[in-house]
C-alpha cells in the first residue's frame, strides 16, 4: 500500500494529481481561473504558494504549509492539526462544480492527490523549473514563457500576487538567473526530450 505523506506545518510540499482515467480537469478556459480561485479560498489560508502549473489533465503546486501560529483556528481539531481537510474541500468543491456544469458524475481526480515533502533547497529550485516547463514536456506548448496557466510570468511580473515572489527569486540569486535557469533547462528538455532529474510517474 502506498505511503501517504503527512502534511506538517512549516514544510514544503510538491502537490500534484491528474484526472481520473486521464480525463481532462479543465474543459474550458474559465475552468483554469475558477480552479485557482478555489485554491486561494481553501488553500491560501493554510499554505504559501511558490509555483504552479495547470494542464488539461493534471496540475502541480509547490507550497509551504504555514507555521502553526499562522494557521486558522478552525484547522485545529481535537486530534491536532487537520491540514488535509482544506485540500479535500478544495477538490470536492471543484469536482461538484464541474459535474454540475458539464452534467457528469463521479470522481474527477485520480484517487488521492500526491504530496512529496521537500527538504533540499536545490531540489526546490529544480522543482520550480520542472513545474514551469511541464507544458513543454507534455507538448501543450513549444514556448513555456507564453503558457498562460503557470506561475512563471506572475513571478516575473510587478503585479500583485499571492505567490512568494521575492523568496523564489532569492533562491535563484536574482531575476536574471531565474530566467537563465529556466532557459537552460528548456534547452536540455528540448534536446533530450526527457527530464532525468525529476521523474514523477508520467506527471
Amino acid at each position: 500500500m502506498e505511503k501517504i505523506e503527512i502534511l506538517e506545518s512549516g514544510n514544503f510540499y510538491h502537490i500534484y494529481n491528474k484526472g481520473n482515467n486521464n480525463e481532462n480537469l479543465f474543459i474550458e478556459e474559465e475552468n483554469y481561473s475558477y480552479f485557482l480561485k478555489l485554491f486561494l479560498k481553501y488553500i491560501n489560508p493554510i499554505a504559501d504558494t511558490y509555483a504552479y502549473c495547470l494542464l488539461k489533465n493534471h496540475f502541480h503546486f509547490l507550497i509551504e504549509i504555514k507555521d502553526e501560529n499562522s494557521l486558522p483556528k478552525k484547522i485545529l481539531s481535537k486530534k491536532g492539526l487537520n491540514l488535509s481537510q482544506p485540500f479535500s474541500n478544495f477538490f470536492n468543491a471543484y469536482t461538484k462544480s464541474i459535474n454540475k456544469r458539464y452534467k457528469r458524475c463521479g470522481s474527477l481526480f485520480k484517487e488521492r492527490y500526491k504530496r512529496i515533502k521537500i527538504n533540499d533547497e536545490n531540489y526546490l529550485k529544480e522543482l520550480v523549473t520542472y513545474i514551469h516547463l511541464n507544458p513543454v514536456k507534455h507538448k501543450f506548448t513549444k514556448d513555456f514563457e507564453q503558457y498562460p496557466y503557470s506561475s512563471y510570468n506572475s513571478i516575473l511580473s510587478d503585479k500583485n500576487t499571492h505567490l512568494k515572489r521575492e523568496e523564489i527569486i532569492e533562491w535563484f540569486g536574482d531575476r536574471e538567473n531565474f530566467i537563465y535557469c529556466h532557459q537552460e533547462k528548456f534547452k536540455r528538455l528540448v534536446s533530450d526530450s526527457s527530464d532525468p532529474d525529476l521523474d514523477l510517474t508520467g506527471l
